[in-house]
């Protein structure tokens, strides 16, 4: 079902864009750059947040990570990480296949600043098999999203790591 709502979506609002499928799985940022030919910092992972009483979606660079100070600072409430079953629930994605396109709850979406560093990001279209190619600033414009700074620059998060 998730699939198909992000077909009808974007077949609707950017009948352009064409919803990549394929057998190897994407649902992790190693596994969809592996499957889409891309580097990890180019896949658009979608992050759903609770923000007190409320859920947003947060788009990022693949290789980026939530930096709470900043976060905090933008939310105003520090953001906590939903589980997979109400990340489902709500969205009506699967973890995996989590995006800002045919949601099943209309959510607030946020697009970090790190991934505008892209002329072309790859984020998952409904299912863990499935991706979209798209500008970074069309994504946003299509999903109505905010851009944000809540992410640790790409070398600080390698370092975070380290």
């Amino acid at each position: 079902m998730s699939l198909a709502s992000v077909k009808a979506d974007l077949a609707a609002r950017a009948p352009d864009l064409t919803v990549l499928e394929t057998e190897a799985s994407s649902a992790t940022v190693a596994l969809a750059a592996a499957a889409h030919g891309v580097e990890p910092a180019r896949i658009a992972k979608t992050l759903s947040l609770r923000l007190g009483e409320r859920v947003v979606l947060l788009v990022a660079r693949g290789d980026a990570r939530l930096d709470n100070r900043k976060a905090k600072a933008a939310f105003g409430v520090k953001p906590r990480m939903l589980g997979a079953e109400e990340v489902e629930a709500i969205t009506g994605h699967p973890v995996g296949g989590v995006c800002p396109f045919g949601l099943a709850t209309p959510l607030p979406v946020y697009c970090d600043v790190s991934l505008r560093a892209f002329d072309e990001v790859v984020p998952a279209a409904g299912s863990p098999h499935s991706a979209v190619r798209i500008t970074p600033e069309r994504m946003a414009a299509l999903t109505g999203a905010e851009w944000i700074d809540v992410c640790q620059p790409p070398s600080e998060a390698g370092a975070a790591e380290a």
